[in-house]
């Protein structure tokens, strides 16, 4: 039994790594997916045993907040959020600032994908309307909601996973965490300004690229009832976490719920935009991390490091391996595997906000990232790796020795 499952974890945690595996058809999802059955088909897992590793709580919080995103991106909020920003009468550094506070406080509620996956094409097509170079706005864009949603325990799913697994407090986390997210956006301000030196305009101008007005047909309609009903489920969801200590994945659920029931939005349209493949990921490797855990090997290593001199469950070694984990495998599986090794006072603190600013170093490093990057290639504006790595490596070093001081501060 140990050794199929040890087969099955090195393999999918190398599709983790690989974004697949090779010569077959299968991505990170299809990797996860596949393992879990795998291991309850060999019978290494029952059924019953699968069942219990899948930790509901958090796949529920996780669907609500997709649906009241969804709302949000058929009611044409973040699209009309982009073009407000990018119609304000300030020069383009100040342009900048504006953009990065915007997308650093909506991806602390609203989830660091879906904003990026919204605003990122029209703030392209906003940033050439206005005649300037897209490319710095699109990577403060990436790294801003990477930073921004470290902020809360539902700004991405590795910090709702964390939030919900050690059921730690929604406004105790935001106190710990203030501070080093507001000095990242500021820091990733101002290496990109740095790094502009004024040239801010984009020369010469793409006479094949179709012109921002006639794009601007395909956003979704700003609907204002639509938008309004989106965002006080979200500030109901929001006082709720902060001030009661009721279940944060029933009140989710409940708003999503609220949400659902439209007599405009038909529920087919607001699912369809539910990141399913995300939420069979999350199944995929509660099953097979559990499996894992339960042959003894991950505790057995932890305690040879131990011997060693490397406690794993002390909170700088954990903060590095976080850190490095999330770059190797990504941020999600790294917090699984991790997470039994959580229990320091600061420990949710330090895994969500390491594996969330770990994301900003490459291209790969987050969903994000890749969003950004895809959609400024669809209207012909190139981020190669090393243009992202310019803005990423030092933006994420700066911002994890930023972390990692006021969190020794905090411990010591």
């Amino acid at each position: 039994m140990t050794t199929t499952v040890v087969i099955v974890f090195v393999l999918v945690y190398l599709g983790m790594i690989l974004g697949g595996l090779p010569f077959f058809q299968l991505d990170r999802t299809g990797v996860a997916v596949l393992g879990a059955i795998a291991l309850v088909a060999t019978g290494d897992v029952s059924l019953e045993e699968a069942g219990r590793s899948i930790h509901a709580p958090t796949l529920l919080l996780l669907f609500a907040f997709m649906v009241l995103s969804a709302q949000l991106r058929l009611g044409g909020f973040y699209t009309v959020v982009t073009l407000w920003l990018a119609s304000l009468p300030l020069a383009p550094p100040q342009l900048l600032g504006a953009l990065i506070l915007a997308v650093g406080g909506l991806s602390a509620v609203f989830s660091n994908d879906i904003v990026c996956l919204a605003m990122a094409p029209v703030l392209v097509d906003a940033c050439l309307k206005r005649q300037l170079d897209p490319v710095p706005y699109l990577l403060a864009l990436a790294c801003a909601a990477n930073i921004g949603s470290a902020l809360t325990l539902i700004g991405n799913p590795q910090n709702m996973l964390i939030g919900e697994s050690l059921r730690l407090s929604f406004a105790g986390y935001v106190r710990d965490v203030t501070v080093p997210v507001l000095l990242g956006l500021m820091t990733t301000w101002g290496v990109i300004v740095l790094q502009v030196r004024g040239r801010w305009t984009r020369t010469p101008p793409v006479a094949t690229r179709p012109e921002p007005e006639r794009r601007a047909e395909g956003y979704p309609q700003f609907d204002r009832w639509q938008t309004a009903k989106g965002l006080t489920v979200a500030a109901v969801l929001v006082a709720v976490f902060l001030a009661t200590s009721w279940p944060r994945e029933l009140a989710a659920l409940a708003g999503a719920g609220v949400l659902l029931l439209s007599r405009r939005l038909h529920s087919r349209h607001m699912l369809g935009l539910v990141d399913w493949e995300l939420l069979v990921l999350f199944i995929g490797l509660f099953v097979v991390n559990r499996a894992f855990q339960e042959t003894g090997v991950m505790a057995d290593a932890v305690r040879a490091l131990a011997d060693a001199g490397l406690r794993l469950d002390q909170p700088w070694l954990l903060f590095l391996a976080t850190f490095v984990l999330s770059n190797v495998v990504s941020n999600v599986p790294a917090v699984m595997l991790l997470l039994p090794l959580a229990s320091h006072p600061l420990a949710g603190t330090l895994l969500a906000l390491a594996s969330t600013l770990a994301g900003n170093l490459l291209i790969v490093g987050s969903i994000a990232n890749i969003i950004v990057v895809d959609a400024a290639e669809r209207r012909d504006v190139c981020i190669d790796w090393r243009r992202h790595a310019r803005v990423g490596v030092p933006v994420t070093l700066a911002t994890m020795a930023i972390s990692g001081a006021y969190l020794w501060l905090r411990i010591g």
